[in-house]
């Protein structure tokens, strides 16, 4: 998330009323709640593995910018710490820190600097890291360690797309909403994600559609094959990827109309991963994927503009 990076594609006059730092400010204030939840059900990883990504990040950015790319370093507009925080929160508890540092290389340097630096990538680069990590790493990153009890468990969709279980094992909805669950360290709790979503709304640096429409296409899917849809919004990580990164200005459109197109389908593809898929989750891809298809998406929502001068042939 940054200008780029972060969160949030919004209306135009959102956009251009923040400047990036503030920005990314806002982003990182809006991570903190998610951050404490982490590190009350993870410990100290939550904090070491944070701290190791947001490091690397930074450090990353300031020497491609300065010695391979020439250029003045802007690690001062909070967009690669935002960055970090987002690699760190998509890991889990388990990971060894050489993940957390190559995920955030291969965010910066290749998914952000490689395009050209902030505002110029074309999909998010925390979740291209990620993106990176699990087609690396598929064990390390798919192993949800719940370092309170010091055991390894199934996350809440691992545990619903096997169907290997009891539904007396299924974690309830409390423990959901306030993250006492397995997963990566800064998507398990709802309420923390939330908290922090309503603040980026409020603070106008997001628009609510995406997250909203988003959201609520993957409870329709949800429901529609079966299944809880309260279960599938709040569990995974849905709501990390909703709130702050299916909304990068850079990678999602700028239009209302393009919003709503692009969060139905990071929905749409998100509920067949987890549905049909053989993934248990879908929010990656299917918002990588979206990324992607936004050029076209924008193509035929953006309005046309009247009142300009024909040049001569």
């Amino acid at each position: 998330m940054n200008e780029q990076m972060l969160t949030v594609s919004s209306s135009p006059h959102i956009r251009a009323s923040h400047s990036t730092s503030s920005v990314m400010r806002d982003v990182v204030i809006a991570l903190v709640p998610a951050f404490i939840a982490g590190v009350i059900f993870f410990g100290m990883p939550m904090i070491t593995l944070t701290a190791i990504s947001v490091m690397t990040a930074v450090i990353t950015e300031a020497v491609i910018q300065k010695y391979v790319l020439k250029k003045p370093v802007t690690v001062n507009d909070w967009s690669s710490v935002v960055t970090g925080v987002l690699i760190a929160f998509n890991v889990p508890a388990s990971a060894p820190w050489w993940i957390a540092v190559l995920g955030t290389v291969f965010a910066i340097a290749i998914a952000k600097q490689c395009f050209g630096g902030i505002g110029q990538n074309f999909v998010n680069p925390a979740l291209a890291g990620r993106a990176f990590l699990v087609a690396s790493w598929p064990t390390r990153m798919t192993s949800s360690a719940y370092i309170l009890d010091d055991i390894t468990a199934a996350t809440p969709l691992e545990m619903v797309k096997s169907g290997d279980f009891a539904a007396s094992q299924l974690p309830s909805y409390m423990d959901l909403f306030m993250g006492n669950v397995p997963g990566s360290m800064g998507e398990v709790s709802a309420l923390a994600l939330i908290l922090g979503g309503l603040y980026l709304i409020v603070r106008k640096v997001i628009s609510w559609r995406i997250p909203v429409v988003y959201t609520a296409t993957v409870m329709v899917f949800a429901f529609a094959a079966g299944q809880d849809p309260l279960y599938h919004a709040l569990a995974g990580g849905l709501l990390l990827g909703a709130f702050f990164m299916a909304t990068d200005y850079s990678s999602s459109p700028i239009t209302a109309k393009g919003q709503i197109a692009y969060a139905l389908g990071c929905g749409v593809l998100t509920a067949v991963i987890r549905l049909w898929g053989g993934y248990p989750e879908g929010v990656s891809y299917s918002i990588l994927l979206m990324n992607v298809a936004t050029p076209l998406i924008e193509r035929f929502t953006m309005p046309k503009v009247y009142g300009g001068v024909k040049s001569d042939a």
